[in-house]
Formats: C-alpha cells, structure tokens, sequence
C-alpha cells in the first residue's frame, strides 16, 4: 500500500511483515535530506512502536511494535502524518561545493573582465550571476520579496548600466558571503555533533563467572560488563569491582583522567585509559547518557528560541523598507548607482543567522562541561528566570549516606570495631548502606573479620558467621521479628537518632544487640556557594521543597541561606507550589532528581534534572547534568546569560552597521562595490562573534 504525504515520507510500502515487526520500503521528495536519528525517535513515540530503525543506504525503514495496542496500518498512517524533519534543501548554494564554485567562478571572471571581448562581457556577468537570479527568483516564487530578490536587483542594475565592475564585484561578494556565512552556521552545528556517540560494537559481559563478547545492541540492564584498557565505556552504571583510571572528558569536559573503584558511578563514552572494570549496566542503549546526548543535538539543531524567531520576523519585516528607501533613493536623485548600493545592504542575513550560531555554540560549550540543554528556546527561558527552587535530598544534599554515629551497647566493642563488623560482611552487598558502612571502614582502616558464606535477605539485610556466632545485619524489622534479637532495651537512644532524621543499621550478634550505626544524606560541599553565585547571578528567590521532616528542613534552609523552604510535602504539592508561584509571575527555575520530582519539573519554565536522577526526571527536564555537581546548575545560568548578552549585542551591531551602510549609500558615499563589502564583511564578523562561545 502507498499513500502519498508530505511529511519525512512522501510514501511508504511495507515489504515484509512478523506478528511483532514490520519492515517498510520509504520514498522521499527529490531535495529531501532526512534526519536519521529525529525521524526514528519521533517515530518510537509513536503509541504502541517499541522501536525503530531506518537504513538510508536501502531506504528502509523497520519497526517493532506491541500488537495489543497498535497495528501495521494505524503504525503507517501515523508515520506519513509526521511533521519531522525533511526540508528541502534550497538552491545550488546550499551545498559545499557548489558555493565554493560559484566563488571560484565569479572570481575568476571578476579577475579576467578586462581581457575579455567587450561583446562577451554582459553575457558573460549574466552568467556568472545565474546563482544569484536564480535563487532569487525561488525565494519570489515562494516566500515574496526578500534579501536575495534585492541582491539580485543591485546585480541587475549594475549589469544594465553596463557597469561589470560593480556587476562581477558584487556576485563575487555575494557568493564568497553566503559560503562563509554558510560555513560559519555548519561550523556551529558540526560542534554540536561532535557531542554525537559511535556505536559501541562488540563488549565484555560476565555470566555465571565466564566472560564472552556480545553485540553492544544485545545489552540489558542488569547485565555485568567488562571494560579494559583502551576501551570506551558502553553503558551507565556502578563499579562492581576492579580499579581504572577513566577519562571522561567526552562527557565532562574534565581532561585530567579519574579514579574509579567499586561503588563509583560510569558514564557510557567516556574512556578507560588504564585498568579493568566489572560494571554493573543501569542504562543501556538509548537510555545511556551518550543516547541521549544523541536526542538533544538532533532536537538542538531544530529548535528555535523566541530570540531567534523575532530577529527572522523584524528580517523579514526590513527587506520591503530595504526595497522603499531604494526606490526613494532613485526617485529623489535618478541615480541608479546610489539605489543598487542600497539594494547591497540588508539585515536578513545576520538577524537570521547570528541567533542560531550564538545558541549552537553555547550548548556546544555547555554539553562539554557536562550540561545538556535540550534545544535553544531552553537557554533563553533560563536566562530569564528569576526563582530557583530545589529539591532537597540529591539536589542540595548528595543523595549519598554516610556513617554519622556508631553506637556500640558492648562494653568490649568500640565503635569502629561495629563498623568493622558490619562491613566485613556487607562489603559483598551491593546497596546504598552498606557501601556508606564500607566507606567508613576504609577511612579509618578498619581490620576484616573473618566469615562464613554471606546470605542476603532482599530489602531486610545480610547474615554470616563470625567466631562461630550468627551476625545479622539489617533493619530493625529484620533484626528484632526475624531473627528474635530483642531491640525494646535501647529505644531511648534509638527515637533520638531517628529525630535527627537518620537512617539506623541494626546490627545482631550472637542474639542480642550489639549496636547501631546511624547514617545521613550529607549536604553537598558546594550547595551553600552555588546559592550565593546565583545571587549574583541575578537570582532573587531561592526556595527549597523536601518530603523530609520539617525541622531538618528547617535547619538545612538556615544553614544554606534560602529565603523559603516547604517541608512534609507529597509529590503532587510540589507540583501545586510550582504552579502557585508562576501564577503570582514567577519564572521558576526547579532543580530536582527523582521520580516524586517530574511532575513539577514538567510544570516549571526551566526544569534541570541531576546527573543521578531518575530516568522519568531526566526525561521530563529541560536541561540534564552529566556531572554529578550542583555547581553546574550555577554554571547553566551563568552560560545562559552570556549568551543572551552576546545575542543581544549582535542584534544591536546588526541593525547599527547596517543601518549606517544603508544611509552612506542612500547618500551616495559609498559605491555598489564598498556597500557590498562593508555588508558581508560586517555580517562576516558578526557570525565570527557568535560562535565565539565555542
């Protein structure tokens, strides 16, 4: 079946069909470029698609899908109903070579008119300028008078007046201008896609102690990977064991290689420069942190801010007051001369080009430092935020427990004898508390008790044998009901810890208590100076919102300085307090991490998830931190409004510059030639400037 449309597709027919899978053979427009990576993620949101994948070599698109909720039909009307992507491609310009051609041709012939036969000179001019008519007479065609209808107007003026210097000096301009301003806007976006990941090949995976290789497609969660010296990480994970030095300046922009041990996070493409790693996979595929560095540049590249959409309009809306003061020019002094030199100078390229530079290169700079903003209108609504309100625990705090308080109620154990203890045998245990026990040990080099085989009890604890004595290790659920460890005796000291607002491990050792270790998210080291440089920012309101008890929140917001904090509240409340401060006129700025925080990450002007938020948080945010450091939120504003400076400041040298282009010319102080090369050259340099921020 085909069916015609003017989407990314103009027809589709499928070739080869499976219960689950169904592999269509596409047809594009002729002029159509396709964006691989866009069209097949677009088409994965479809309902019920599970996955896509198109091979432009044999245009071929293939799809796997859940029966019980689509089917092959509705999959392919809902594909050539797509809008994504596929914009024709315009004139010969818009290519490498053919710019450079018209650049070659037009300069040769510049540098050789006065050789020629003065009969050959007009058709010779005329043809050199056939890019230039003929862009112009597409862009009349389809959109009306614009920059290119005036630059070939000045063309022919000059030509009809026979005047071929100015004729072949300003084709020459125009095709040398358009190739480098074209060049500067695929500089920008080549940044951008060098942020883009290879595919992973062939890994390591461990199963039931044997290593063998599998194709990196293959990977699931949950699988062991094995990385050696050389190799680019595969997938987003936890160490599990061995030791390596990573580099991670791919992801980070942080040349200098890490240290990465078990219990250390890894990001898929960064490079282990030395060493081996056993990882345990969290994300893999297009959940990887590299997949999605992949999903941002393809939208980066498309989406356009209200910036960069009011500089193309106040473009447009110039070219017919270009046209007006030529005309005027011309009826106020029958001079052709001084209207083709007006015809020289338009805003349309700067306005319209500088905007897009000035956002790709920002977020090529900012996905370097490991902050991924997802598309250009995202920069800007940052910019103008002027409340930021965070979530507490792995936001301000970092999400990560540690050894507070080790309480022995054995005279003949001290307290770091507990803590030994306890990670002798949880060191073989792959949890948030056991890898804070463990950590405490190593700070104080602990000793190792020897054991017995460790048995794990999902969500409760471990147990072993010490001495010849059953150890358990675990909550206070699994220590007093399932093993019969009497806890009531100690309730005092144990009610205080919990009002502190600690996490207890409950530690049994031959039937009776023998302690507890206390454990607490720790503040992050640069929460409080974060909050001042977004002060200085230009921040006027910092707010916290915590589920946590109130007077722990109470002390964490004195102790940070936050103007306002709300404790106690349930997911759906922070989304309610989200929306309450935007309907007083807020623009709110809401920095959170987990699952409980998308709701009000989706409802706020700017959402920016951490690098170890949920999957549905990350999802859901505007822009995702690669690198686990709140500073970066602050980094995020400070880039953000450098470059709407930077844009604000290539707008206002555009409209100068050329505004006094177009009076030196209205007023016959420049000739057809030095207009055409005051307006390139300037716009030259001011595309220069926008992508300086690389």
């Amino acid at each position: 079946m085909q069916k015609e449309h003017g989407g990314p597709f103009l027809a589709l027919e499928a070739v080869h069909r499976l219960p689950r899978r169904v592999r269509f053979r596409y047809r594009q427009g002729p002029g159509r470029e396709l964006s691989v990576i866009a069209v097949a993620r677009a088409i994965e949101n479809l309902p019920g698609v599970t996955s896509a994948r198109i091979n432009p070599g044999s245009r071929s698109l293939v799809v796997d899908f859940e029966p019980a909720f689509t089917d092959i039909r509705q999959i392919e009307q809902a594909i050539l109903r797509l809008a994504t992507d596929g914009q024709p491609v315009r004139g010969k310009s818009a290519g490498r070579h053919d710019g450079l051609a018209n650049v070659a041709l037009s300069g040769a012939l510049l540098a050789s008119q006065s050789l020629l036969p003065a009969g050959l000179l007009l058709p010779a001019t005329l043809a050199a300028a056939l890019p230039v008519f003929a862009e112009a007479v597409d862009d009349l065609r389809r959109e009306g008078i614009t920059s290119h209808v005036l630059e070939a107007l000045a063309v022919a003026i000059s030509a009809a007046r026979r005047d071929f210097t100015a004729a072949n000096t300003t084709s020459f301009m125009l095709a040398l201008g358009e190739y480098l301003e074209q060049s500067i806007a695929r500089r920008s976006d080549d940044l951008l896609k060098t942020l883009l990941r290879p595919d992973i090949g062939l890994v390591w995976i461990e199963e039931d102690g044997v290593e063998r290789q599998i194709d990196g497609a293959a990977l699931e969660t949950g699988m062991t990977v094995i990385v050696g010296t050389g190799n680019t990480l595969p997938v987003d994970g936890t160490v599990l064991g061995g030791e390596a030095m990573v580099n991670e300046a791919a992801m980070t922009g942080e040349s200098v290689p890490v240290s990465k041990r078990r219990g250390d996070r890894v990001l898929s493409g960064t490079l282990l420069e030395d060493g081996r790693l056993r990882i345990y996979a969290e994300h893999v595929g297009r959940k990887t942190a590299a997949a999605r560095i992949a999903d941002y540049v393809e939208h980066s590249l498309s989406a356009k801010s209200q910036a960069q959409l009011g500089a193309a309009r106040l473009a447009d809306r110039l070219v017919p007051a270009v046209l007006g003061l030529a005309g005027s020019t011309w009826l106020f002094t029958g001079d052709w001369q001084r209207a083709a030199a007006v015809l020289q100078a338009d805003y349309s390229c700067a306005l319209k080009l500088a905007t897009p530079v000035a956002f790709k290169a920002a977020m090529y700079r900012s996905g370097r430092q490991g902050i991924l903003f997802k598309g250009s209108d995202v920069v800007e609504r940052l910019a103008q935020a002027d409340t930021f309100v965070f979530d507490k625990t792995g936001t301000l705090t970092s999400g990560l427990l540690a050894v507070t308080d080790a309480i022995a109620f054995d005279p003949d154990y001290t307290a770091e004898d507990l803590i030994d203890l306890a990670a002798s045998v949880e060191e073989h245990y792959f949890h948030p508390l056991a890898l804070a026990v463990v950590e405490a040990a190593r700070k104080h080099h602990g000793r190792h008790f020897d054991h017995k085989e460790v048995e794990f009890i999902a969500a409760h604890g471990v147990a072993s044998i010490v001495d010849g004595q059953r150890i358990v290790v675990g909550s206070r659920h699994f220590v007093e009901e399932d093993e019969g460890v009497p806890v009531g005796a100690h309730d005092k000291v144990l009610r205080r810890l919990f009002r502190q607002g600690k996490t207890l491990l409950y530690i049994g050792f031959g039937g009776r208590l023998l302690g507890v270790i206390a454990l607490k998210d720790q503040v992050r080291p640069a929460s409080a100076a974060t909050l001042r440089r977004l002060r200085a920012l230009g921040v006027k309101r910092l707010v916290m919102l915590t589920g946590d008890h109130r007077q722990r929140a109470a002390e964490l917001a004195a102790e940070l300085g936050l103007d306002e904090f709300h404790a106690e509240l349930l997911p759906e409340q922070k989304a309610e307090l989200v929306a309450r401060m935007k309907a007083d006129g807020a623009r709110i700025a809401f920095v959170g991490d987990g699952i409980n925080d998308a709701p009000a990450l989706a409802g706020a002007h700017v959402g920016i998830a951490m690098q170890k938020g949920a999957d549905i948080a990350r999802l859901t945010a505007d822009v995702a931190l690669l690198e686990d450091g709140i500073e970066r939120v602050a980094d995020a504003r400070a880039l953000a409004l450098a470059t709407m400076r930077r844009i604000d400041a290539n707008f206002r040298l555009t409209v100068g510059t050329n505004t006094g282009i177009l009076a030196a010319a209205a007023a016959g102080r420049l000739s057809p030639v030095a207009a055409s090369i005051a307006h390139n050259g300037s716009t030259i340099a001011i595309l220069l400037n926008a992508l300086r921020a690389a």
